[in-house]
């Protein structure tokens, strides 16, 4: 119904089920448009989905609202998985974009994953073709542009290595006095010490998060690294309940939720501590080392998987143990050379100016 009437050739949605704010890709390349002033009209579609019936009730209206985008956008565009694009026949005159949430190519994801116990099953698939009807993927390097080929079911020719529009913001270093002076009032009695930021993956279904279980020991961290460092939390989008923290850590460990952006955590952070997170490809812009703590890798590669060998492809030491990450950190022996090859190999262009490329290359129908 919505397809009889007209495409608005200066209409553009930015849509997302990740958040229910502008932000990342999305808050970047909707801040090139805007510094253009080329005269779009802007609509935004940000709704979490909840399992509970009100939530359910919400979410059919929020894609009735989706749908009328899809059919009068001149751009409707995405960052992640959002049911509406899967179901609907694109019109001529306009372009389904997905700027997708993560930098390079690590985990597996979309159509890599069929037969995983993480992936979509075959009999969905036959229903609801995910990730179908993009008509621009923008990615991070040549080098991955086919494994989004094969996550995304998509010619090599519709996705284009221009860049990761938010990673603009890590060459903007002036930001990082304004975040210090943020960070020190919120938290007086942390300032002055080296911030070490934790950023795990997310765990188990997208809208079934239990509480998070830190698989390290923070309280034999704080013991062993002493008080010239803070543990910064920051746990997945999906991962709304939170970790449980032992009492007497407030003053070593913060689990930050909305106080910060990711990217402006990353900028705060002296040290990264992940699992399998896609932020590793962010955080190798800064040059600063990048320690990996798993004990699950084997039964992770069985759920998932990934693109590449793990323990050759990542760009710092993989730990199982506290002692052995508090011990690496008290050393301070970093392989500074080994996150450089990784930062040259995954980002094909290292100069801030990633939104602007891809707006003009929006505008420009792909040309």
């Amino acid at each position: 119904m919505f397809s009889l009437l007209p495409i608005n050739k200066c209409k553009i949605t930015f849509a997302s089920y990740r958040s229910e704010k502008l932000e990342g890709n999305l808050r970047f390349i909707y801040e090139e448009f805007n510094r253009r002033n080329l005269g779009f009209k802007v609509d935004f579609l940000f709704k979490k989905y909840t399992k509970s019936p009100i939530g359910k009730l919400n979410y059919a209206v929020h894609m009735l609202k989706a749908c009328h985008a899809l059919a009068t956008s001149r751009f409707f565009i995405i960052d992640d998985f959002y049911f509406p694009v899967y179901v609907i026949k694109p019109r001529n005159g306009m372009d389904i974009v997905q700027l997708w949430h993560a930098a390079g190519a690590f985990k597996k994801f979309g159509l890599s994953t069929v037969g995983k116990s993480f992936g979509p099953s075959r009999e969905y698939l036959e229903v609801v073709k995910v990730h179908s009807n993009y008509s621009k993927v923008y990615v991070s390097s040549k080098h991955i542009v086919s494994h989004y080929a094969e996550a995304f079911d998509m010619a090599q020719d519709k996705i284009y290595p221009l860049g990761v529009p938010r990673t603009d913001y890590f060459f903007k270093m002036e930001k990082r006095q304004e975040i210090e002076k943020r960070f020190d009032q919120l938290f007086p009695k942390l300032k002055g010490k080296k911030r070490i930021l934790y950023a795990p993956t997310f765990r188990g279904g997208s809208h079934n998060q239990e509480l998070y279980n830190c698989p390290f020991d923070i309280e034999l961290l704080r013991e062993n690294i002493g008080d010239n460092y803070t543990l910064l939390i920051h746990l997945h989008p999906y991962m709304r309940k939170g970790i449980r923290l032992e009492s007497g850590l407030n003053d070593f460990a913060v689990h930050l939720d909305n106080e910060f952006t990711i990217e402006e955590l990353m900028l705060l952070s002296d040290i990264l501590i992940t699992d399998y997170s896609s932020v590793i490809f962010d955080y190798s812009l800064l040059h600063r080392p990048i320690a990996f703590f798993s004990n699950d890798l084997e039964e992770y590669i069985q759920e998932r998987d990934f693109y590449y060998d793990f323990k050759s492809f990542i760009p710092g030491p993989l730990f199982d143990d506290t002692q052995s990450l508090a011990d690496w950190i008290k050393q301070e022996k970093f392989d500074y050379q080994r996150i450089s090859q990784f930062r040259e190999y995954f980002f094909d262009i290292l100069d801030g100016q990633t939104s602007k490329r891809i707006v003009t290359h929006l505008l420009s129908n792909g040309k």
